[in-house]
């Protein structure tokens, strides 16, 4: 072990050594590589509630190899019990939190590698920047998603997995098995089904490889892996948050990527994919139709990404999808008959949000791609649901939630509860709704987030008022409040910054002084007069 190897003063190791005696390990086992398994499964998340099983399965996998398993589990939130309430505020934030506890587990007790072993939306991000920062041999495997709806069944949501659909734990395992850095089928293999198990095992043994090789992550997370990334991402439609999680990784890596990047790619990627919740399949018919590896082979055809970008799976990612196709072309359509001829998320820029914004287009109905209306303005995602409810929002209004950033929230909140009222009072077609929060994957209608720089930053939504005209307008990717230059400066010029809107914590308010703009990724910084 690392751990014993690398101690300068042998009484330390004899000492530790003991200490790993008293747990049982035997002397064979010590003398093995001792590799991470960093568990997080619980019992309040349906995508982790399974996690054991595959945490076993890894395990076997790396003694089978040749390693010494040392599992430690993290935190997981499930978005959808931290919906609706205040306690949004923390599932963005405890990406960090995770990012965080690996690093001081794994630095602390000196091991040589880890097994990444995650399900669900902020959780996956997390654990990648944990790889991506600490550099040493490290390979995710997610838990799977749940098995897709039966038209039978009374219940929606079947079994252990993250939802069925593309939303975020699904649009993140994706990413991480297309910028390489977890085995191929990682995105869709179903958590119930035997392979998910057998691509659990077969992590455990390559992680020994990687340690064996040297190959570290950042020999993965390469400008080119990233372009490969946002280029899928947008052929599939995920989420909004992916955007965020890409730039927080990228950060992590040292990679430079901004949202033009994204908005590049986008207007050059046709969408293949019409995924749930925009769309009629789910990652059960994804896996079924060829996985990622059909979509990539679709995407090759017209050059769009780069096939020698080396894979933790020891292939490139050309030599994965080698003779790869799709067996249900209306799940995974040709490149030459897609759903459209551009991403699933599009980038708005203009007065209203000088550093952008993210609308996923995949979603907005055609009638709404263009769209003016006097903003209805509310400081908190409560308020506008219950103007929504008692009839006070009407056709052609544009909502207004600011104050619901990474500083405002404190902790960039998903407006769930917005967008699924928007869609209750039958008003996705005729009503949109712009915001300095965020968005999960299963964001319906005209819903504009991650406007950057956010209300509680002086951002000029900030100063929006109750009547001014919104103008969207997003085949040209405008996103404006009509007001001259100078009036918007003259109304920042009187504006202070409000008071927190919600009675939060200690690591809140932490957040809240720290983290960045959406549009860098919301990633913390300490301040330079620190």
């Amino acid at each position: 072990m690392k751990l014993l190897d690398e101690m300068p003063v042998k009484g330390f190791a004899a000492f530790a050594e003991l200490l790993l005696h008293a747990m049982g390990r035997t002397p064979e086992e010590i003398a093995k590589p001792g590799i991470a398994i960093v568990n997080t499964q619980n019992e309040l998340v349906p995508g982790h509630i399974h996690l054991d099983d595959i945490a076993a399965a890894v395990r076997d996998g790396v003694v089978s190899a040749g390693g010494t398993a040392f599992e430690f589990p993290t935190i997981a939130i499930c978005d959808g019990l931290a919906m609706g309430h205040a306690g949004m505020c923390y599932p963005l934030a405890s990406r960090e939190l995770i990012a965080d506890s690996i690093e001081a587990m794994i630095l602390a007790h000196n091991l040589d590698a880890m097994v990444l072993v995650t399900g669900c939306d902020k959780i996956t991000p997390g654990m990648m920047m944990a790889a991506a920062r600490l550099d040493i041999p490290a390979i995710i495997i997610n838990g799977g998603p749940m098995l897709a709806p039966r038209a039978a069944s009374k219940v929606p949501l079947i079994g252990c997995g993250s939802c069925p659909g593309l939303y975020t734990a699904n649009s993140m395992a994706c990413v991480a098995e297309v910028l390489g850095l977890a085995l191929p089928w990682n995105s869709c293999i179903p958590a119930a089904h035997g392979a998910r198990r057998q691509l659990a095992r077969q992590t455990g043994v390559r992680i020994m490889a990687l340690l064996n090789e040297g190959i570290i992550p950042r020999h993965i997370l390469t400008k080119e892996a990233f372009e490969n990334v946002i280029t899928v991402d947008m052929a599939i439609g995920g989420s909004s948050n992916t955007i965020l999680h890409l730039m927080a990784l990228a950060d992590e890596a040292g990679i430079n990527i901004d949202l033009d990047l994204f908005a590049q790619i986008g207007a050059r990627t046709p969408r293949l994919c019409d995924l749930n919740p925009a769309g009629a399949y789910f990652l059960e018919d994804l896996y079924e139709a060829g996985g990622l590896q059909a979509v990539m082979a679709e995407l090759s055809k017209k050059n769009l990404l780069h096939l020698d970008a080396l894979t933790l799976s020891g292939q490139t990612l050309g030599e994965i999808i080698e003779g790869a196709q799709s067996t249900r072309p209306e799940v995974i359509r040709s490149i030459e008959e897609p759903y459209s001829p551009e991403g699933g998320l599009a980038i708005l820029y203009g007065n209203l949000a000088p550093d952008g914004a993210v609308v996923k287009q995949s979603a907005v109905k055609p009638e709404m791609f263009t769209h003016s209306g006097p903003a209805r303005v509310f400081d908190i995602e409560e308020d506008a649901v219950k103007a929504m409810l008692d009839g006070k929002i009407h056709s052609g209004d544009v909502i207004v939630i600011r104050y619901e950033g990474p500083k405002g929230g404190p902790g960039f909140r998903e407006m769930l509860m917005a967008t699924s009222t928007i869609l209750a009072i039958e008003l996705e077609t005729e009503v949109a709704l712009v915001t300095d929060g965020r968005f999960s994957g299963a964001t319906a209608g005209a819903a504009i987030g991650h406007v950057s720089p956010e209300a509680m930053a002086g951002g000029p939504i900030a100063i929006v008022e109750e009547g001014d005209i919104i103008e969207i307008d997003i085949p040209s990717r405008k996103l404006n409040v009509r007001l001259s230059q100078e009036e918007i400066q003259s109304r920042l010029d009187r504006w202070t910054p409000p008071p927190l809107k919600r009675e939060v914590k200690s690591y809140l308010r932490r957040y809240s002084r720290l983290v960045t703009s959406a549009s860098t990724g919301a990633v913390l910084r300490i301040p330079e007069d620190w």
